[in-house]
């Protein structure tokens, strides 16, 4: 626990951002108005409804933060954790299963999904890559987020749509409503967008990633957890996931997304520009690589591959519940009991067990 909270005074979290005094707008565009509230946001990633390792936030890692904030003055009704749904996760649930319910108890902090949170649309000022093509209608964000810095609380794994995925992708979940699927077809670019919408609503962006487990191979769900013990955390989210990629064995410059961000200056992801203090990670080479589960894989075949020209009919019809339902089938009810089972329970005997045990009870998964 206590090693959050030394990770996010090396990041400089508590200088920039006081218990004391609300936010600062550094991060706004010049000229920009943004109404700045002391509150801070704790984005969660909540990648499974189900538990699984480096598939979501860490209960530890949920705690060690809260722990550090509440230690560095920052009042519990000021802190405010909060996640989305996808067609196929569920926050309230995925809250218990993967527990998050009693780390919220422990320090009296309400969990609030956006399902009961009010939503508006939104205008960007910048002018995007692809989100305004995608939904030439408009899209909504969470009124709540307007204004209040945000805390997010990925892990560092590898993605079939995205290669990898953390602080940045994280927004993702938070930003767009469950409709935010259409966007994997142009992933790269509406991750970017992501970062132009968060320099516009949040006066400060931080992350603050745990890779004490991280996942290699079909992420974000289907993967092979690796205990690697490190912990990361800074305010460029490119940087932060420059490094992380990097850590995993990737060239950051060669991921679409990192490559756009840095180009679009909207951080570094030059791993030779970017400092890193604490542990000498200058070594270190996971030698992941991201693979794509069957189900992302019929994702991408209907949305930019051989099936194409039916996505209208699968995705966007009333046709569509197909999907959400074979995704559930497939990871909950035959991947899960077949393959996710036996490496849940190898992490279980690891050195992290009697940890997560701690958290979700023997017979938690």
């Amino acid at each position: 626990m206590a090693d959050y909270g030394r990770l996010l005074e090396m990041a400089g979290f508590f200088a920039c951002l006081p218990a004391s005094a609300p936010a600062t707008p550094s991060a706004a565009p010049p000229g920009q108005a943004v109404p700045v509230s002391p509150e801070l946001l704790i984005k969660l990633n909540l990648s499974w409804t189900r538990y699984f390792p480096a598939c979501s936030t860490a209960p530890w890692q949920l705690d060690g933060v809260l722990s550090a904030l509440r230690s560095h003055g920052f009042p519990r009704e000021g802190l405010i954790p909060v996640e989305n749904k996808t067609v196929v996760t569920d926050p309230l649930k995925g809250a218990r299963l993967n527990g998050w319910d009693p780390v919220f108890a422990k320090h009296g902090v309400p969990f609030r999904p956006l399902t009961g949170e009010k939503w508006i649309t939104y205008r960007p000022k910048a002018k995007l890559l692809i989100l305004d093509q995608i939904f030439p209608e408009g899209f909504q964000i969470p009124e709540l987020f307007i204004g209040r810095p945000v805390l997010h609380l990925p892990t560092l794994k590898t993605h079939g749509h995205s290669i990898t995925t953390g602080a940045i992708k994280n927004a993702f979940g938070g930003l767009l409503k469950e409709v935010r699927h259409f966007c994997h077809a142009r992933i790269h670019e509406t991750l970017a967008d992501l970062m132009l919408i968060q320099r516009e609503i949040h006066p400060q962006v931080w992350a603050a990633m745990d890779g004490t487990v991280a996942g290699d191979g079909a992420g974000p769900r289907t993967m092979v957890p690796v205990i690697k013990n490190l912990i990361l955390a800074g305010s460029d989210s490119v940087a932060l996931d420059a490094v992380a990629a990097k850590l995993m064995g990737y060239d950051p410059l060669s991921i679409p997304y990192l490559r756009l961000c840095h180009d679009m200056g909207l951080g570094l992801a030059d791993p030779s520009r970017i400092e890193v203090v604490g542990e000498d990670i200058s070594g270190l080479n996971f030698g992941f690589r991201s693979k794509r589960s069957f189900v992302i894989w019929g994702d991408q075949m209907i949305r930019k591959g051989f099936l194409r020209r039916a996505e209208g009919l699968l995705l966007r019809t009333k046709l569509s519940f197909w999907a959400p339902l074979a995704s559930t089938l497939y990871h909950d009810y035959l991947w899960l009991p077949l393959v996710g089972s036996w490496r849940v329970r190898r992490f279980r005997k690891s050195e992290w067990g009697p940890l997560l045990r701690g958290y979700l009870g023997r017979r938690g998964r």
